[in-house]
């Protein structure tokens, strides 16, 4: 597996690299452009000085023998020129040292004194500059610098007549560039150590924490989840990072402690009535019994077993739902239906026991859920309230609206519940009165799932209750789009 230390590093080289690249590259061309064009503009400038010259004197220039090959007519043609003529002519020469002088079909009519060999002119040049356009090339030498030259036409009464060849070596320029090249390459390389170097510290701040976390984590065991990461870097994500790194321990911690706690609790209610099983079947297998000794046994040890079923319902309800929570399948669910079912299951049991038990809805949109977790928890509020209270007494459960939430709550008219057990009452096997509950068949965990059906399918649970008057249980469900449309 690729190490994201070096990753970092080569990732970073690699940027830096091409960031010098890109910068070397534009630099160099940059100054090319501005270097040749310099030369061209020098280079222009003393052709058009010349170039003026010679259209001062496009008479004399004429009479110029070629400076090669030149025929005996021609010789005598010159020496017969004035004295004026002569000095003009040599003002001519002083004017044009640098350059040559061609004719449009590229003849050479003068060489001046400090100008360099013609050698071989460019046919495309030419028919360029006889069309009247300033023509620039690059002449590349076996043994020497490349030269940079210029035809400038020279017209005169609308035709061109002569052809203005200069050169200039090129040699600053190169030696520019290349100067210019070592340079770069002697800062690229430096910028690319100190680049490495840079990604190695960058590295080592990024994954020193990281590396802090993974040790942390790795030593953690169900025994040590008191440990924390004391996040040492200076910097706010990493904080954030240990942050939320401890409070994901602290759930891990309580949620181990609330798991142990449930595993202990459910053992213990299941050694109840298995203990008590026991002892029935070993008193009565200690002697012969009558019949009906033998019947009252066997109901003790069923009602025994219908606890047990009970508590193994409600266990296997809540692991359900602390696991998958609710089913995908969910479905639009009426509340005051399903309350009116459950009211009729129970009626029985309320009349049985003295005590009034009532519906009253409001007209509510359906809620989004799972119909029969929905239908348990109510079960479970109204078999609450039927066990605490007392012959006489009233049970009624309330369905209304209240902006966006819909409100189901079961309220009675029982013993109340004192202030001090209501941050328990939702806990699992947790009883007021432990010996009261136990007697009326009650397994601790009726509570523990109300709450849990209610958070899973959004909503909230509260409880209000004063001692001697009664208790309130209120479950809130939001509202979402598809309930308010069904």
């Amino acid at each position: 597996m690729p190490s994201f230390r070096h990753r970092i590093q080569r990732v970073s080289l690699l940027i830096m690299a091409l960031l010098m690249a890109a910068f070397s590259s534009l630099l160099y061309i940059g100054l090319s452009v501005i270097l040749y064009t310099h030369v061209d503009n020098d280079l222009r400038l003393l052709a058009q000085a010349e170039a003026q010259e010679i259209e001062l004197s496009t008479g004399h220039l004429m009479l110029l023998p070629h400076q090669e090959g030149h025929d005996k007519r021609s010789r005598e043609h010159h020496e017969r020129r004035s004295d004026e003529d002569e000095q003009e002519i040599h003002e001519l020469r002083e004017a044009i040292r640098s350059s040559i002088v061609l004719a449009p079909d590229g003849a050479v009519l003068w060489t001046g004194e400090n100008a360099r060999p013609p050698g071989v002119v460019s046919r495309q040049s030419l028919d360029e500059a006889r069309q009247g356009h300033t023509v620039f090339e690059t002449i590349h030498l076996q043994n020497d610098s490349p030269l940079r030259r210029i035809f400038l036409p020279i017209v005169v009464n609308s035709d061109v007549r002569f052809i203005l060849q200069s050169d200039t070596s090129l040699r600053f320029v190169e030696e520019t560039l290349q100067w210019l090249l070592w340079v770069l390459a002697g800062v690229a390389g430096i910028v690319l150590l100190l680049a490495w170097m840079g990604s190695n510290w960058l590295a080592r701040q990024v994954l020193t924490p990281i590396d802090q976390v993974s040790h942390t984590a790795s030593n953690i065991t169900g025994h040590s989840l008191d440990t924390r990461i004391a996040m040492t870097a200076p910097y706010a994500e990493f904080q954030h990072l240990a942050h939320a790194f401890n409070s994901m321990l602290d759930r891990l911690q309580k949620a181990f402690v609330a798991q142990r706690r449930f595993v202990a609790d459910a053992a213990h209610e299941l050694k109840t009535p298995l203990t008590a099983m026991k002892g029935h079947m070993e008193v009565i297998l200690q002697k012969p019994r009558t019949p009906e000794e033998y019947r009252e046994a066997i109901v003790s040890t069923l009602g025994d077993t219908e606890r047990l079923s009970q508590l193994t319902k409600s266990l296997l309800a809540l692991a359900q739902l602390s696991g998958d929570r609710l089913s995908k399948n969910l479905e639009s669910v009426n509340l005051q239906h399903v309350a009116q079912e459950v009211q009729n299951e129970l009626q029985i049991l309320a009349e049985d026991k003295g005590i009034t038990l009532r519906v009253e809805s409001e007209s509510v949109p359906n809620i989004l859920g799972d119909a029969v977790q929905i239908k348990r928890m109510i079960i479970n509020l109204l078999d609450n309230a039927l066990r605490h209270t007392p012959t006489g007494g009233t049970v009624v459960v309330h369905i209304a609206r209240e902006q966006q939430e819909v409100t189901l709550s079961v309220a009675d008219t029982g013993q109340g519940i004192a202030s001090e057990h209501f941050p328990h009452l939702f806990d699992r096997f947790y009883r007021v009165d432990t010996a009261r509950d136990r007697q009326s068949g009650g397994t601790g965990l009726g509570l523990a799932l109300v709450k849990e059906i209610a958070e899973a399918h959004d909503g909230q649970v509260r409880v209000d209750s004063m001692v001697g008057k009664g208790t309130v249980f209120t479950i809130r469900f939001p509202l979402n789009h598809e309930s308010e449309s069904s």
